[in-house]
């Protein structure tokens, strides 16, 4: 098998994919994550997963290279990783009481094999209603300020929500296991 690569930054994908037991390396991919004009969220998503796995085959020639990436669409716009607690605050008041849907993208660069695959994975949640109390004491203990949509559903933020819709739980944490261990296997890699 060749080496394979995590091509992120993220340490709930790093802990996602050491739940399959496969040995990897991580190395975070320098990419610039802007939006192309016009740039659909499925389409930005598989963009940069593909771009992010493609920028660490580039130092890691012969590698099989997993990328991800990951934007929440709240009422038709892109809601991306809110940075500060403002914007988390917007971020969650706006939320509250309606469905975001997140978007995953996947690849996986087979350099020694000259293959890429991608895939994008959707993930719909349907939040509580919120107070401005619940809000202050879930960003005051979990701080998802580098999390879209300002939902760290693998921790608290499970807590803000009042139902969960799509084919893998794990897109919602940011790297859809179930499509990677079907990916993996097309290119010779057996999970079990």
């Amino acid at each position: 098998m060749p080496k394979l690569i995590l091509a992120s930054s993220s340490p709930f994908r790093h802990e996602l994919l050491a739940r399959l037991r496969i040995p990897f390396q991580v190395v975070a991919p320098k990419v610039d994550e802007t939006p192309a004009d016009g740039e659909t969220p499925e389409d930005l998503v598989e963009r940069l997963a593909i771009e992010k796995a493609h920028a660490v085959v580039r130092l890691h020639r012969g590698a099989m290279v997993i990328g991800a990436d990951q934007v929440a669409v709240h009422e038709g716009r892109m809601v991306g990783k809110p940075g500060t607690h403002a914007r988390a605050v917007d971020q969650l008041r706006s939320a509250s009481g309606r469905t975001i849907t997140l978007y995953t993208g996947l690849a996986l660069v087979n350099d020694a094999g000259g293959t890429v695959q991608s895939d994008v994975v959707p993930f719909a949640v349907k939040f509580r209603q919120l107070s401005d109390q619940q809000i202050e004491r879930y960003l005051r203990k979990e701080r998802p300020y580098g999390c879209s949509g300002s939902l760290r559903a693998e921790g608290l933020g499970i807590a803000l929500l009042e139902h969960l819709h799509g084919d893998d739980p794990t897109a919602l944490i940011g790297l859809p296991l179930i499509r990677l261990v079907a990916m993996l296997e097309q290119e010779g890699v057996e999970v079990i």
